[in-house]
């Protein structure tokens, strides 16, 4: 299993982090993807891809919910650091749109023009794009429409709409299918119209874990068996599937 968002920069990971690497090796976790999602955190996420290289990879941005503290200066820094870091990165993101955090039209407005300047910097970087979305769903994917983003992952996505579900499927986006799904019925159905081929799994560890416990990247297994029993096929199949498709949108293991 691949577990292709978490955040091993949170403090709660990043305190324990050989001993965590550790269980996930021990349960067969092939790789993780590890987000930044905020400047402030990006010297300690290089430094994790370092130490545990060609097993942690790395995606870096601006998560929208923190539009609202990050000044153009910030940002122009931020990306010329990515920029010359291109080497350690697989993918741009998490970024994109969050109207439950922010409610001010004006805010969402700044959230669109930077989630367009993430666009255009993972085209100059060549790099795929990994997005978030948060009550948003039409405005996102009008933007990735418009912007022409081919090779791009919707993190934790969760419209189960028809229209929504079949423009994911014709612009051969992935979606990334998190531990939620145990408990969400939005979710079961969206993982029951969407092909195996548009899915990866995930956890967002910390966050998402088991009776108030910090989450953790072998928490993959959950999403896993869901899906298996959603689709009617075994959970090792899922695994090779997804294992696959993260493989190829991050290109690693090549």
């Amino acid at each position: 299993m691949i577990d292709a968002h978490c955040h091993l920069e949170q403090d709660s990971l990043y305190s324990d982090l050989d001993n965590v690497i550790s269980i996930c090796k021990k349960e067969g976790l092939k790789a993780i993807i590890s987000v930044c999602a905020h400047p402030k955190d990006f010297d300690r996420s290089l430094e994790i891809v370092e130490k545990y290289k060609n097993y942690v990879f790395l995606c870096a941005s601006i998560h929208p919910e923190f539009i609202k503290e990050i000044t153009t200066k910030q940002i122009d820094d931020y990306f010329d650091r990515l920029r010359g870091n291109r080497k350690n990165l697989v993918a741009v993101g998490e970024c994109g749109l969050d109207y439950f955090w922010v409610k001010e039209d004006g805010w969402r407005e700044k959230q669109k023009e930077l989630f367009i300047q993430h666009i255009e910097l993972s085209k100059e970087l060549k790099l795929p794009l990994v997005v978030h979305t948060r009550d948003a769903w039409d405005d996102c994917l009008k933007i990735l429409e418009q912007g022409d983003v081919k090779k791009t992952l919707l993190h934790l996505w969760g419209s189960k709409e028809k229209e929504h579900l079949k423009s994911i499927v014709e612009n051969e986006y992935r979606v990334t299918i998190g531990p939620i799904i145990a408990r969400s019925k939005n979710h079961k159905k969206m993982v029951r119209d969407l092909p195996l081929e548009n899915l990866m799994i995930e956890t967002d560890s910390p966050w998402f874990g088991q009776n108030g416990e910090r989450g953790l990247p072998t928490n993959v297994k959950i999403p896993c068996q869901k899906i298996a029993e959603i689709k009617k096929v075994g959970a090792n199949y899922v695994s090779d599937i997804t294992d696959r498709n993260a493989m190829e949108f991050f290109f690693i293991g090549y």
